[in-house]
């Protein structure tokens, strides 16, 4: 039976470039909320936006399930931002017997609004679909990541000095 991943850390910190890392260093298969929701409705769902990600979401629980009960480890690029979710997740698949370990990407103030910044600035000139990020947003966003304790991490990824 395969294992699940779960990579946890605000937006545009580096969880989708460690996802990918961790994928062909494991063999893994990468589930990505953000990446169906572009293909599907591109940058703007409006107020949909929330009820199309929580779809998104039951379905790939359901699709994990079905990878790793086939031997395949599976990589959860999500965020995880509430403790409340987090449990719940790693609830759902410990419940099923499945090893469940939760990577925490820790990045100082300043590299997450570098990345930011760069990846706005990649959006804008089409190097990349993903998610336009502004000031209001970002900050958003921040106001809802809650920082993980040490006892829910496996594997903390911290920036180097």
């Amino acid at each position: 039976m395969g294992k699940v991943i779960l990579i946890c850390g605000k937006i545009c910190c580096g969880k989708s470039t460690y996802a990918e890392k961790l994928c062909l260093e494991n063999k893994a298969v990468l589930l990505s909320v953000d990446e169906i929701m572009l293909s599907m409705f591109g940058q703007h769902c409006g107020d949909k936006h929330d009820e199309y990600a929580e779809k998104t979401k039951k379905y790939l629980f359901h699709k994990s399930l079905e990878l790793i009960e086939s031997g395949i480890d599976v990589i959860l690029d999500w965020g995880f931002w509430q403790k409340e979710k987090r449990d719940a997740v790693k609830e759902f698949y410990r419940s099923r017997n499945i090893e469940c370990e939760l990577h925490y990407i820790d990045v100082r103030d300043k590299t997450w609004k570098a990345r930011l910044n760069k990846r706005n600035n990649a959006v804008l000139i089409g190097e990349t679909d993903a998610y336009f990020v502004d000031e209001n947003l970002a900050a958003k966003f921040e106001s809802c990541f809650e920082m993980p304790d040490k006892e829910e991490i496996d594997v903390w990824v911290k920036e180097k000095q």
